[in-house]
């Protein structure tokens, strides 16, 4: 007990939160960004943790109470301190801005924030203290200015609890709304506590499959490849909390093996680790992110065996397949293999042989187990909320090659006319090169063969059928990653020890340029909250026009007029003729460049004025 737990916070990126030293202070910034059920998974193995280590008499731990808060408390100490922050904080802006309140109120606010904060009183205490000084602020700025806040409750009561989930009907081949702005945790949890069930589903007939549809936010949607690879190594760590949330409420084990050491071997591409085979293609292709040889076998499939019939089922010759591969081995990188010589069905066999040859199952060792579980949540919904985090924490080869791969066998499957391969089947022929692998223990229960093949199926089928909408990045991730952003761009960060210090180095104006660094941060955060009508910006096209061109932003604007306006100044400006001609017939994109991101490939639907209220400070650039 306890070893597991370990594991399990080093890979959500808390693990110095581990050992006789720990520190909240390298973390804050992650854990102020979790949801309530995302920080009750974090304290739940925090907590197993510290009680192990207790039990094997080694030095004392940190209690589980320092970082999260009583359990029992409605809002835990943390969040209730970080509100006091950020009370004080928005006080001093005002101040900064101009809105006229009582300087007696002020330091009534002052005395009540620094008393709730220092001295050490009971959840309850604390919970009052920064309720009765959130009113004082509250009734003042109503009294004495048009700036608004929200009551209390509004800050801390989550978004899903706002929201019936309950009330959504799900009926197979109706489509149905697929939510990305609330944390699945948080949703289920809504779910749960109104005590809806819903069917189980798993039907092999693809067509009566439900249909989902990501509801467009103000923000777009934001896909797999959209966010800078800075950003996307953010989104791991989120998803494995998020997910090991949703199980928790759902009360599902997140099953995980421990690492798989890879054997060494003298081949160059059958039983090669993918990430092996990536860096020699990219010496040859610089940018390669899905192996050559996989590309090679499926370029040759869709050339010539998508209208195969029972292609993937029918076996090729096993002779022939034996020696193809040894062929592959000695010519592939030469250019001298002809791949027109060679027959569809053992093209296919050469497909499933590579990747059942892979030393670590393309799904990784690690959360295969967790894949496999996944036919065993009830709701479809919330299986493809749990393989879409899943796919998430996949590292980023293992994720590129998967998509290539079913990327493929949806093209199969849309051939199914001829082929005679529906969804069913090049699921079931598929499960098992994904699911069963040589370098892990496959102890299955006597007489549960077939259910665990017809599940392992079901998620194949799941994975092909669903894949545009489990390759996207929930909008609530990406907020998050906006969070952290913040948090570690932050010169000061709000945390219990330093909460005294910090308040003392802003209120007494010793140091004037972190006043004003202060000061331009508040004046930032309440302008984007403030509503405006409209807002003049600048979009960077470096590479094309000398001057950036001036933006007019209201409510209605979105990226794919400012892209159109891009265009038409081409035209009219008188722009090499023959340029602007290739320029229009290539994909323009516009994108969000630096504030709380790196870089953002913007959706067209994005309405750039809620952009802006949310990363004021950010260049927006035309690629």
């Amino acid at each position: 007990e306890g070893e597991a737990e370990a594991e399990w916070l080093q890979d959500a990126g808390l693990s110095d939160l581990l050992g006789d030293h720990a520190s909240e202070n390298d973390n804050i910034g992650l854990l102020s960004t979790l949801t309530k059920t995302q920080a009750a998974a974090v304290q739940r193995r925090l907590d197993t943790y510290s009680r192990s280590r207790r039990r094997k008499n080694k030095h004392p731990v940190r209690d589980v109470r320092d970082i999260f808060g009583v359990v029992s408390s409605e809002v835990s100490i943390i969040f209730l301190k970080t509100a006091g922050t950020f009370l004080y904080g928005a006080c001093t802006a005002a101040v900064y801005s101009s809105i006229i309140w009582s300087p007696l109120v002020f330091s009534l606010f002052q005395w009540h924030m620094k008393s709730s904060l220092t001295q050490k009183k009971t959840p309850n205490q604390t919970k009052t203290s920064v309720l009765i000084s959130y009113k004082l602020i509250l009734y003042s700025f109503r009294a004495a200015s048009s700036f608004w806040l929200p009551e209390l409750e509004d800050i801390f009561c989550p978004v899903a609890e706002t929201q019936d989930y309950s009330c959504q009907v799900r009926n197979p081949g109706k489509e149905e709304l697929f939510n990305m702005d609330v944390a699945y945790s948080e949703q289920a949890a809504v779910l749960l506590k109104g005590s809806f069930l819903s069917e189980s589903r798993r039907l092999k007939d693809g067509n009566t499959l439900t249909k989902f549809k990501i509801p467009k936010g103000r923000l777009g949607v934001t896909r797999i490849g959209d966010l800078s690879a800075q950003d996307m190594k953010k989104i791991p760590t989120l998803a494995l909390i998020e997910l090991t949330a949703l199980c928790d409420v759902l009360g599902f084990e997140l099953k995980r093996n421990k690492t798989v050491k890879l054997k060494t071997t003298e081949k160059r591409l059958f039983g090669v680790p993918l990430n092996t085979l990536l860096e020699n293609d990219q010496k040859l292709l610089p940018n390669t992110k899905v192996p050559l040889l996989l590309q090679s076998l499926l370029s040759c499939l869709e050339k010539r065996g998508l209208e195969t019939e029972g292609i993937l089922r029918v076996s090729g010759s096993q002779t022939r397949i034996k020696s193809l591969e040894q062929k592959l081995e000695r010519d592939f990188y030469t250019g001298l293999f002809r791949w027109d010589e060679v027959h569809q069905n053992d093209v296919s066999g050469l497909l499933k042989r590579f990747i059942r040859e892979l030393p670590a199952p393309l799904l990784t060792a690690e959360y295969l187990p967790a894949f496999a579980a996944v036919q065993n949540i009830p709701d479809l919904k919330q299986r493809l909320q749990a393989l879409n985090l899943l796919i998430l924490i996949l590292p980023e080869p293992n994720r590129n090659t998967l998509k290539a791969l079913l990327e493929f066998l949806s093209k199969v499957v849309a051939r199914e006319n001829n082929n005679k391969m529906n969804l069913w089947n090049v699921s079931t022929v598929m499960a098992p090169n994904l699911f069963m692998h040589k370098g892990l223990p496959n102890k299955i229960p006597e007489g549960k063969e077939k259910q665990l093949a017809e599940g392992a199926a079901d998620v194949v089928r799941m994975m092909i059928h669903y894949q545009d909408l489990l390759w996207t990045v929930s909008s609530f991730l990406v907020a998050q990653v906006r969070k952290l952003n913040e948090s570690n761009n932050k010169k000061y960060q709000f945390y219990d020890k330093r909460i005294k210090n910090l308040l003392r180095k802003i209120h007494a104006d010793k140091d004037k340029v972190e006043k004003n660094q202060a000061e331009s941060f508040f004046k930032h955060f309440l302008s984007a909250c403030l509503a405006q009508p409209s807002k003049i910006v600048k979009v960077h096209a470096s590479l094309l026009l000398k001057d950036s061109l001036e933006v007019h932003l209201n409510n209605a604007t979105r990226v794919a007029d400012v892209l159109r306006q891009f265009q038409k100044n081409l035209c009219q400006n008188g722009w090499n003729i023959v340029n602007t001609v290739n320029l229009l017939k290539c994909n323009l994109l516009l994108y969000e460049v630096g504030g709380n991101i790196g870089e953002h490939c913007l959706d067209p639907d994005t309405y750039l004025l809620d952009l802006y209220h949310i990363n004021p400070h950010a260049e927006w650039i035309i690629k």
